[in-house]
């Protein structure tokens, strides 16, 4: 025999990568889910260890974590997923949210809870979510901001157990996860609650993926609806949330993490899915069609109005609606651009919606992220959207008043009053705040509730969703507003100091290993730049195709922000393959600027791979 022929082939060798050494994990909150251990990178050392940058408010963020549980499945002896809890909300810096945050969110690995934000400024982090690989030696290996990104590090990891298993550096076993002691009572975490017609209150118990029918009282369980499982099939949920009443007795209820409507018949018992496939909607995808053949994203709370299902579409920043007798859905406001803009349906720009309230000629919404109380009004042109309360993505606070100058902080629900006004879920300030469209005033109902999400009216009382608490709490609404000191805040990111003039904006991104641009129908990138205050940009605003930009900053104005979101389809590189696999990945960054003259001609900002000029 040919000893040549017999010889086992030689395995390729393992492609070349950039490797940062990790800097350590530090963060003032301390550890979560690890049975009170802290956990160092010495601790990690030949495992392959996945940093999560998040924080509770963002629903990309949520995106991503349930990206990574089917990853984090399969490689449990590997891979080693840190959350790295990083607030963007005063609120989110408190401790005892974030351990609220990751029962709710059913998270099932250890977490840094860093207030201060330490961690992510060792990390350059400039975007929530953000994904950082660490090889089992201890560097840093990849870099991905936003969604989308659960194949590619798939396959990195398959990648890096063969590297590393064959260098004797991969270290398999348990990992640090130490669960919780799980908690007892009628209700976890509750979303959103609906007056039934027979005067029993209906509750989504979100974090058990649950409908819960309590009698009057609100305390007394009657029914629950759901296996209490997560999952899709027959009456599972998965964390629900949203709920109004339709014509027929139905309730129509969004099921968030499903990327659904369902119905609900108080009457049978019977849940049907109404609207989408069970698929996350992504770019490029269809915005109207038959409804159980378009894809939701993330949708966060239902209203009737003038005919129609209303739909908070939280995962893409825009108003949908459901036709029942038609069978059809369609994009009705938004652009998918993150923010506060105003004008026609089809212009304006939101961030999050969560909440929504049907009151006659309007239809108003809790836009969370840009903690804005707003409203949908019929005009000759089609609808449009308007402000009551709120300014933008990074101011917020508790302050009542002239609603021109008046903050909330991360509202999630919103409620009509009998006298024209509407109540707010002001969440992340523990309140509920009331605006009256007569006076253009804010002012405060009540305090000391944790976390209400929602908000109804119960005869002459007012019924809250005290989602922390895990309760319903019943308020007389006060004839007067209860008196709070004002406080205003920004968001706490420093800002990223730019020389003046030529701004050079790199998006970088590196097709995963075995794809390649989609380039099949035309470009496969795309960019789009705006700023705040708009005065920023003296030039290089808008969109386009490349994924760079030379921006011209306005020598009259010295600090802002850069909005800049930013998308890329690749596909598998396999000519043989007619139908090859493809994926977008997709990231919108919010970047405070300071103008200065040592500051930096270069805005490198990491979509995929490594910033080779970093």
């Amino acid at each position: 025999m040919n000893d040549a022929a017999s010889a086992p082939t030689p395995a390729p060798a393992p492609r070349k990568r950039a490797r940062v050494r990790a800097p350590e994990l530090i963060g003032k909150g301390g550890w979560l889910n690890t049975g009170g251990k802290e956990i160092t990178l010495a601790d990690l050392r030949g495992r392959i260890a996945i940093l999560d940058f998040w924080t509770f408010c963002c629903i990309n963020c949520l995106h991503v974590l349930d990206e990574l549980r089917e990853l984090e499945e399969k490689h449990r002896d590997t891979v080693v997923i840190i959350g790295v809890h990083s607030p963007k909300f005063v609120h989110e810096a408190e401790h005892a949210a974030v351990v609220d945050a990751v029962e709710r969110y059913q998270v099932h690995h250890p977490v840094l809870d860093d207030p201060e934000l330490a961690t992510w400024k060792q990390y350059a982090v400039r975007a929530w979510p953000t994904l950082v690989v660490i090889d089992p030696e201890g560097y840093i290996v990849a870099q991905h901001a936003g969604e989308g990104h659960a194949h590619a590090i798939a396959r990195l990891v398959e990648e890096l157990e063969a590297e590393h298993e064959a260098k004797g550096t991969l270290r398999r076993g348990d990992g640090p996860y130490v669960a919780p002691e799980p908690v007892a009572g009628a209700l976890r975490f509750p979303g959103k609650a609906l007056l039934l017609p027979s005067g029993n209150l209906l509750v989504s118990d979100s974090t058990r993926h649950q409908l819960v029918e309590l009698a009057a009282d609100g305390e007394s369980v009657v029914r629950r609806i759901g296996s209490g499982e997560r999952g899709f099939a027959g009456d599972s949920f998965s964390e629900p949330q949203g709920l109004a009443l339709l014509p027929d007795g139905r309730v129509v209820v969004a099921d968030t993490v499903n990327h659904a409507l369902r119905t609900y018949d108080p009457a049978t018992g019977h849940v049907e899915t109404v609207a989408g496939t069970g698929r996350q909607w992504w770019q490029g995808s269809p915005t109207s069609g038959p409804a159980l053949e378009v894809d939701l994203s993330s949708p966060w709370d239902v209203a009737w109005w003038q005919g129609r299902v209303w739909i908070a579409m939280a995962g893409v920043h825009q108003l949908w609606t459901w036709d029942p007798e038609a069978g059809t859905v369609e994009v009705a406001a938004g652009t998918t651009n993150e923010g506060l803009l105003d004008g026609p349906a089809a212009e304006a720009w939101f961030a999050q919606p969560s909440g929504l309230a049907a009151a006659g000629d309007r239809l108003w919404i809790a836009d969370s992220e840009t903690s804005a109380l707003r409203y949908v009004e019929a005009a000759d042109e089609g609808y449009v959207i308007k402000s009551a309360v709120g300014t933008g993505l990074f101011d917020f606070g508790h302050r009542d008043g002239d609603a021109a100058q008046a903050l909330l902080q991360h509202p999630l629900g919103v409620t009509a009053l009998p006298d024209g006004s509407v109540a707010v879920s002001d969440t992340y300030n523990h309140a509920l705040r009331r605006y009256d469209p007569a006076t253009g005033q804010v002012s405060t109902l009540a305090t000391d509730l944790r976390e209400p999400s929602d908000a109804v009216l119960v005869g002459e009382d007012i019924v809250v969703v005290e989602s922390a608490r895990h309760r319903l709490t019943r308020l007389r609404l006060p004839e007067e507003a209860v008196r709070v000191d004002a406080v205003a805040h920004r968001t706490q990111r420093a800002a990223t100091e730019v020389a003046p003039g030529t701004l050079r904006l790199d998006v970088v991104f590196q097709a995963p290993v075995g794809q390649k641009l989609d380039t099949r129908y035309g470009p496969s990138t795309r960019l789009l730049v705006s700023s705040t205050p708009p005065e920023l940009l003296a030039g290089g605003e808008g969109a386009g195709t490349d994924l760079f930009r030379e921006l011209a900053l306005n020598s009259d104005v010295t600090e802002g922000v850069l909005h800049v979101s930013a998308m890329a389809a690749s596909c598998d590189d396999d000519p043989a393959n007619e139908y090859p696999a493809c994926h977008v990945h997709q990231q919108d960054w919010g970047v405070p600027v300071r103008v200065t003259a040592d500051g930096a001609a270069r805005l490198p900002l990491v979509l995929a791979g490594m910033d080779a000029e970093g």
